[in-house]
């Protein structure tokens, strides 16, 4: 294996595997020497995955399964261009017992996961390696590790390393801590790192120049110059500074906005003859331009073109756009004829901001006679857009509009000032690009009427829109719902020649599955697969959701499925949609069976998807599968969300399971998922309709004490919960506290109140809660709930002696509705009725 001769290598030949943009690049394999039975088994098997509509039952399939061998699955997952085809391969080839996948195998996968940014299938691949005690070689282990560092996996990547030690599969070298310490500097882990780079050294591992690298960068990347400097000068002292080294503190110092400290490390290098590369100067000019900072840019400018180095004109650009932000208008003007005398063309962005930085029309004139003098065609072309894009970029897109429409009639008769500085002037033709500049800006406006009109007449000064103008165009009729003139600008765009992109595919499948038509979309997805264009998840899984949200589920699952015909995968967000809406109309076991069948098909699904079932299962009372569901999140590497915690302990508590909804909080606890104002909420009601005041006391104070501050939703459940317990003197209590936290109780919450005073034979602080929800607009009206509650307690307060007189004036000032009146029969001393 080419990772084998990888660890043979002599340590120093790392730093181009560490430095390099793609750290998968030396992994490749030279397979010209792979038996050619092996290759035809290979060959078959990516032919057969790759084919549309895919078959599991394929006989073929039956008879490789026995020929497969490491090497084979290996390469086949090199050959496979797409990661889910890969991922379900490497499942599929799982499951042909006897065989089994070694480290090779999995890193091959690991590498196509990570590149693919896909972090739920390389969590769960990492902790398979694992499960499966997977032997391996400290290079390969530092593979992996840099795998799912690139993916942004830090935790699990630390996870691994720990966990191959633990059981064995692994001794780690050198290399596999310098694979870590380089996963940890990615992230603010300062901690961890040392912790690892003290490990190392107690191990006997020497540091050398790729261990105190990744060291350097993570103090960098936080700000820990001190730290930084340290490990700094510990490079220098050892004799291990080069332009990589430098160029790690150089850009950490401007990037933290430190310019005066990193001119100072420059000089530093100066004098110690190691000298900034090329990338390393333009990045340092860019940043001294973004922290406003031109003269250090400048100064910086000069020395990278005395070091030899050629500046290019995106760097121009930059400094010029500086100098232009701060109205250094000459110094631009110089930086501009410098150009010129290196014989680099300014492009339209320069000249914009040239012309978009004169003050004052003296200076734009001079600019103008200057650029007219000996102007062939192609620079007058440069001189239009440039004042086109200034108006449009400057919101002045009418007048860019109308500029354009003289320059089309070569007669420039605008009495504008930029309309005056081309009178007179010979007027060249407009390109296709001058007049793309003007419809793009009606575009982004919205004129579309406009931009349509100018797109027609281009063919009749024989300019031809090229396809990014067809491109933008359509978009913006799709965008404005206007689908029938989009699809005539495609004909028109086949037509002439030029060949829809999967944008312009994209942009009318949007549009289409915004209307809803699904027809339509299914239509077009075959003419998609025909030209290769893949849709966009986007528009698929918006109208999953809209299907579902318009009560369309079996259509939104109907979808999917001839999407999934038609060859396109769609995306787990858009799967997700479907089995929320089914949930929604309660086919929890339709769910279930679209999800099993997602998982067959190789899908990993997310949290989300996991919550959405555990919550149509707790909904149906199935609490005992929604906690199978949990686990196998667990299992496949999944780490479970408040939500999914709080989900179940909702469940639990409706249906009793109170103390099992206890576990689940211990449990949220230990694996650090933190409770919140939810999860005591839901417990305290679920403690308080089970009639355990006290228990549901212990709890609001223990998140009280967890600095988890309740909300209004949490108050007023926990004041009724204390009322149905009989408790209406402490739910009063914290009425007064909500109320001191400017939070306004809904109508129930005195309604339960008033109901638990009455029960308890308080009726002087039952009618006190009565006026109280009278003065505050509470008072229910006759089709609320609560109407029938408030009538009966009105009766009971007029029946006592301590309350009925007051009761009797609430009702002489008509405080309360005339429709109770009629209902208790309490009016102008008549004795009650009901």
């Amino acid at each position: 294996m080419v990772l084998s001769k990888l660890i043979m290598k002599p340590f120093q030949n790392l730093s181009k595997s560490i430095k390099a943009n793609n750290p998968f690049s030396i992994f490749t394999k030279n397979l010209s020497g792979f038996p050619l039975d092996s290759r035809n088994i290979t060959n078959d098997l990516i032919s057969i995955f790759t084919k549309q509509p895919f078959s599991p039952n394929n006989p073929e399939l039956e008879s490789l399964a026995p020929l497969l061998n490491t090497k084979v699955v290996e390469t086949v997952l090199n050959g496979l261009k797409n990661w889910k085809i890969a991922l379900h391969f490497f499942t599929w080839a799982s499951n042909q017992g006897p065989y089994k996948h070694n480290v090779y195998v999995y890193n091959a996968m690991a590498s196509i996961l990570s590149r693919a940014r896909q972090k739920a299938p390389l969590r769960a691949l990492s902790m398979d390696v694992v499960n499966s005690r997977c032997l391996m070689s400290p290079g390969a282990l530092g593979f992996l590790i840099r795998c799912l560092g690139n993916a942004g996996l830090v935790v699990e990547a630390n996870l691994l390393f720990d966990q191959v030690q633990k059981m064995g599969l692994c001794v780690p070298n050198s290399y596999s801590y310098t694979c870590l310490l380089e996963v940890l500097s990615k992230s603010s882990c300062i901690d961890l790192l040392e912790m690892r780079l003290k490990e190392m050294h107690d191990h006997g591992w020497g540091f050398d120049k790729y261990t105190l690298t990744p060291v350097l960068q993570v103090y960098c990347n936080m700000a820990e110059f001190d730290k930084a400097l340290d490990v700094f000068n510990e490079i220098h002292d050892r004799g291990w500074v080069d332009e990589y080294v430098f160029s790690i503190l150089v850009l950490a110092f401007s990037k933290w906005g430190k310019v005066d400290k990193a001119c100072e490390l420059i000089e530093t290098m100066e004098e110690k003859n190691v000298r900034l590369n090329k990338k390393t100067f333009c990045s340092l000019i860019y940043g001294f331009v973004k922290e406003s900072r031109v003269d250090k840019a400048l100064h910086l400018f000069d020395k990278m073109k005395k070091s030899g180095f050629t500046p290019d004109i995106s760097l121009y650009d930059v400094i010029i756009g500086g100098l232009c932000v701060n109205k250094d208008v000459k110094k631009a003007l110089c930086l501009y004829s410098e150009m010129k005398g290196f014989k680099i063309q300014p492009d339209v962005k320069i000249v914009t901001k040239l012309v978009s930085s004169f003050s004052e029309e003296e200076e734009l004139t001079c600019f103008f006679e200057e650029m007219h003098e000996d102007m062939d065609p192609k620079a007058s072309t440069l001189l239009y857009n440039s004042v086109l894009n200034s108006l449009v970029d400057n919101g002045s897109v009418h007048k860019a509009y109308h500029l354009l429409q003289a320059i089309m009639i070569g007669n420039c008769i605008g009495d504008g000032e930029i309309g005056k500085l081309f009178r007179g002037k010979e007027m060249v033709p407009p390109s296709s690009t001058t007049i793309s500049i003007v419809i793009n800006g009606l575009i982004k406006t919205g004129d579309l009427d406009l931009a349509v009109g100018l797109f027609r007449d281009m063919a009749r000064i024989g300019c031809k829109p090229d396809l990014l103008l067809y491109n933008n165009l359509i978009d913006g009729l799709c965008t404005s719902n206007r689908l029938q003139e989009s699809c005539g600008l495609l004909q028109e765009m086949e037509e002439s020649g030029i060949e829809p992109t999967s944008f312009t595919n994209n942009c009318i499948f949007g549009c289409l599955c915004r209307r809803h038509d699904i027809s339509g979309a299914l239509h077009l997805l075959k003419k998609m697969r025909i030209h290769g264009h893949v849709p966009w998840i986007k528009h698929s899984t918006f109208l999953v959701k809209e299907l579902c949200k318009h009560g369309k589920e079996v259509e939104a699952c109907k979808f999917l499925v001839d999407m999934a015909e038609e060859g396109f995968q769609p995306d787990i967000v858009a799967y997700s949609a479907c089995l929320d809406g089914l949930i929604k109309i309660q086919e929890v076991d339709q769910a279930l069976k679209l999800f099993q069948d997602i998982c067959a098909q190789g899908y990993c699904p997310d949290v989300i998807a996991y919550n959405i079932l555990i919550k149509g299962l707790c909904k149906t009372q199935r609490n005992a599968e929604a906690q199978n569901l949990l686990h196998e999140m667990e299992e496949k590497g999944l780490v479970p969300s408040a939500v999914t915690y709080n989900t179940l302990i909702d469940g639990l508590c409706k249906t009793d399971h109170l103390e099992e909804a206890m576990l689940f909080l211990s449990m949220m606890i230990e694996k650090e998922r933190e409770p919140n104002v939810i999860t005591y909420s839901t417990l305290i009601n679920g403690l308080c309709n089970a009639g355990r005041p006290d228990d549901a006391l212990l709890l609001w104070n223990e998140m009280g004490r967890k600095g988890c501050t309740p909300s209004s939703i949490a108050y007023m459940a926990f004041i009724h919960g204390l009322s149905n317990c009989g408790r209406p003197n402490e739910a009063l209590v914290y009425l007064r506290e909500m109320e001191e936290r400017e939070m306004k109780p809904d109508t129930y919450v005195y309604v339960g109140l008033l109901s638990a005073f009455l029960v308890d034979s308080n009726q002087p602080l039952a009618f006190e809660i009565l006026q109280e929800m009278v003065d505050k607009g509470k008072f229910p009206d006759l089709h609320d709930k609560n109407h029938i509650s408030v009538r009966n307690a009105i009766l009971k307060l007029s029946e006592d002696a301590r309350t009925s007189l007051s009761i009797k004036n609430l009702l002489a000032k008509g405080s309360i509705p005339s429709a109770s009146l009629s209902v208790t029969g309490i009016k102008d001393g008549v004795e009650p009725a009901i």
